[in-house]
């Protein structure tokens, strides 16, 4: 059999762990590989770490084939859809996949619009009714992706700024989103040596973007703003807070390590 394995479509989803990996291939040895892999045409769109395991171990593996999309662009909107669903995907991963999904669907909306009809309604002609739910605005992407507003457009400069390096370090945990954007508008070779450096390195990175931002910031009078907007201020100032006081939670742990291990010795 003949399986394609298209990258972009195997991008879509992190990659497992190594202990996620073990623990994978520990079940497929002893079980054997009981899911199917599903197929399009010979294109491979879910099992991409079972065929990867299958075929290093002589393991044998079903497929089923779902034929039902005509174009690959309908095969990445069935994956990110499906992974969108799965509630092992982290927040942050959901975002980056409901930010593809929205330029997959902008991109078709603008060529169904320019191969319309002149006498078309240009919102009649974008329009696809089979898009569910509607991706016009930054809160549909984030309802969809199960974020906040803020949350995705934290991830959103993560995704435009961010060296690969970040990038894997926000994955794997290792530095919050909202950190990791700070950090984001740093020059690469900053943010690279930020990585280098480990968490400690990456939050210091961080709180040092984050308090050049608020010293530089006009001062706003919360009282003479709109109640709405006030509210929007006072959970920004407390998510700065909360960024504040994480690193320095951590910072403490780390001061404590060390004393327990000066009196150790």
């Amino acid at each position: 059999m003949n399986i394609i394995i298209n990258e972009e479509l195997r991008s879509f989803i992190d990659p497992l762990t190594p202990v996620e990996y073990a623990a994978l291939e520990r079940s497929l040895q002893a079980e054997g590989c009981r899911d199917a892999l599903v197929l399009w045409r010979d294109v491979l769109i879910d099992g991409h770490n079972r065929y990867d395991i299958c075929q290093k171990h002589g393991i044998p593996f079903r497929t089923v084939h779902n034929n039902n999309f005509a174009t690959l662009e309908d095969v990445m909107l069935w994956v990110i859809d499906n992974n969108l669903a799965r509630r092992s995907v982290s927040d942050f991963q959901r975002g980056m996949l409901a930010l593809r999904k929205k330029e997959i669907v902008a991109a078709r909306a603008a060529q169904r619009a320019a191969e319309a009809p002149p006498e078309q309604a240009p919102e009649e002609a974008g329009a696809d009714e089979s898009i569910d739910p509607p991706w016009s605005t930054r809160e549909d992407v984030a309802k969809a992706a199960r974020v906040s507003a803020s949350t995705l457009s934290q991830i959103e400069r993560i995704r435009k700024t961010a060296a690969p390096e970040l990038v894997d370090a926000v994955r794997s945990g290792t530095i919050s989103v909202s950190a990791a954007a700070n950090v984001a508008s740093l020059p690469a070779d900053a943010q690279v040596a930020a990585v280098a450096g480990g968490k400690k390195e990456l939050q210091q990175a961080a709180r040092q973007v984050r308090e050049q931002k608020t010293s530089t910031r006009p001062k706003k009078e919360i009282d003479t703003l709109a109640p709405e907007d006030q509210v929007k201020a006072l959970r920004a100032e407390i998510r700065e807070l909360k960024d504040r006081m994480a690193t320095l939670l951590n910072e403490n742990e780390v001061l404590k390590s060390k004393l327990t291990h000066l009196g150790a010795t």
